[in-house]
């Protein structure tokens, strides 16, 4: 069952279960007029109107009445895509990078289907909007994605493109990962500010007392746990502002994904790609999750052009390892994995957010098992310490 709220103009006629407070089905004649999900008024005539993964088409009725439904029950819709049309829509956050990733997307699936249009819709989300406070302070549920999925539930919009690193690991039940696309490197990279980089080529090359920008806990506390003694400090903003404050003399180095670097063309800005030894990469870092409607076949296999499997067994090991330890961009969590032989081994790390304690291990199985390994290296390095640890930094950080 999947649960929407909205309102109709009347009592409604489909093939469908309705269930409300005071209809559960009945027959008339008309056409659905306005609905509304949420906050947002949606203006229709007769044609189809989708909520999530649920379907109202041609919904008919005779008295002027408002109805409240509150529940619809999925399993009794065909599951029915937009795009079965001529248009793909495509949802996508307004940054350049984001936009890139988007627009990649976008003339992947063209070239596969000449014969549709493929349109981007962009979207601010709260992410976006707030850059004066650190990530960890905002809290992240769905602060890159929000409202990118209110979106798409509404069927605004046929599919959404993430950066699969800001996608969380538990996504919305009318909602569904529909396809990874091939990793770029998923590496963190050092960028030295430009009147120091001959001077200092590595994290290993920094003095004492270097003030090093980032806002990511996760490279925090792996780079404080190797050099304790450099500063660290917060850097907001899309990648051109905080390459800006770099050369501007705030900081002295910032590390940032090598990936996102290198797709807008600074991939002279990196100094060093730092060792996994050294930083562990974020979950899904370097890959592209591509979200969609629960049960919708006909977009699933419209990306199927673009999804990797490779790629996508690794980060779905990635992301159950995360999911198990309830972790996101307030927890210090990161991982690598490598593919061999048939064999997924995947190597994750939590650690305290002063970065004086890593728990740290990894583990091994068949790559259809990815899932698997996932939650059963998390429950490992649970029971190794980092159980303590989770409990310290949910106590710091009220708005897990």
């Amino acid at each position: 069952m999947a649960f929407v709220s909205f309102s109709i103009a009347a009592p409604a006629r489909s093939s469908f279960e309705l269930r409300s407070r005071n209809v559960s089905s009945s027959s008339a004649a008309g056409s659905v007029s306005r609905v509304d999900v949420g906050q947002k008024e949606f203006l229709h005539g007769s044609g189809k109107v989708l909520f999530g993964s649920a379907g109202l088409s041609q919904a008919k009725f005779t008295a002027r009445k408002e109805l409240h439904v509150f529940a619809i029950d999925t399993a009794a819709i065909p599951k029915e895509s937009l795009v079965a049309g001529e248009k793909i829509r495509i949802g996508s956050r307004k940054s350049m990078l984001a936009m890139w990733q988007s627009e990649w997307v976008m003339s992947c699936l063209q070239k596969a289907y000449p014969d549709r249009e493929v349109s981007i819709m962009a979207i601010s989300t709260k992410g976006d909007k707030i850059l004066d406070v650190p990530l960890a302070k905002i809290g992240d549920k769905g602060l890159f994605t929000k409202e990118l999925e209110v979106e798409l539930s509404a069927g605004t919009v046929d599919l959404v493109v993430h950066s699969l690193k800001d996608l969380q690991t538990n996504l919305p039940d009318d909602l569904q990962l529909g396809a990874v696309t091939e990793r770029h490197d998923p590496s963190d990279a050092l960028v030295v500010r430009p009147d120091l980089k001959d001077k200092y080529k590595t994290i290993d090359d920094l003095p004492a007392g270097a003030i090093v920008g980032t806002s990511s806990l996760r490279r925090i506390a792996q780079l404080r746990y190797y050099r304790k003694d450099l500063i660290f400090k917060d850097v907001r903003g899309n990648l051109q502002t905080r390459l800006k404050k770099l050369d501007e003399g705030e900081y002295d180095a910032i590390v940032l994904a090598t990936a996102g670097l290198e797709r807008l063309g600074y991939g002279d800005r990196v100094t060093q790609k730092i060792p996994s030894s050294i930083t562990l990469h974020a979950v899904g870092q370097g890959a592209l999750g591509i979200e969609i409607r629960n049960g919708d076949a006909a977009t699933e296999k419209l990306l199927s052009v673009v999804n990797h499997p490779e790629t996508r067994s690794k980060c779905e090991a990635e992301r159950a390892f995360m999911r198990e330890l309830e972790g996101g961009c307030q927890v210090p969590i990161g991982v690598t994995t490598v593919i061999e032989n048939g064999n997924l081994t995947l190597t994750g790390a939590v650690l305290s957010l002063d970065g004086l304690r890593c728990v740290k291990d990894s583990m091994t199985a068949p790559v259809d098992k990815a899932e698997q390994l996932g939650i059963e290296l998390a429950r490992k390095v649970r029971a190794a310490g980092a159980t303590e640890i989770l409990a310290e930094i949910y106590r710091a950080t009220p708005l897990h």
